[in-house]
């Protein structure tokens, strides 16, 4: 099925990686812990970003809702975005038109 998309596909992604880091915890998605993450450089840790974002969006075609840490992210394929929570907090919103 898949999750459509209008923008350009690496715009989204660095918008839907800016939204990621701010749920709690979304480093366990990736088996890690604070520690593990922290002692990832910048460009490794943007990359590991990049890399679930990528995970995400694809799965998203076939599950609607995917836990990430202590949030979630949910497509809403009616409005043709991507809701980014941090707990219950709606923390970004990913334009996918």
């Amino acid at each position: 099925m898949g999750v459509k998309f209008g923008r350009e596909y690496k715009d989204i992604v660095t918008d839907f990686v800016r939204g990621i880091e701010l749920v709690n915890g979304f480093y366990e998605f990736l088996e890690m812990n604070a520690d593990d993450w922290e002692a990832l450089d910048k460009d490794e840790q943007e990359e590991c970003l990049r890399t679930l974002a990528d995970d995400i969006f694809y799965a998203l075609g076939s599950t609607p809702v995917i836990q990430v840490g202590a949030g979630s992210v949910r497509h809403d394929a009616s409005n043709h975005v991507l809701k980014v929570h941090d707990g219950e907090k709606l923390v970004s919103v990913i334009y996918l038109v």
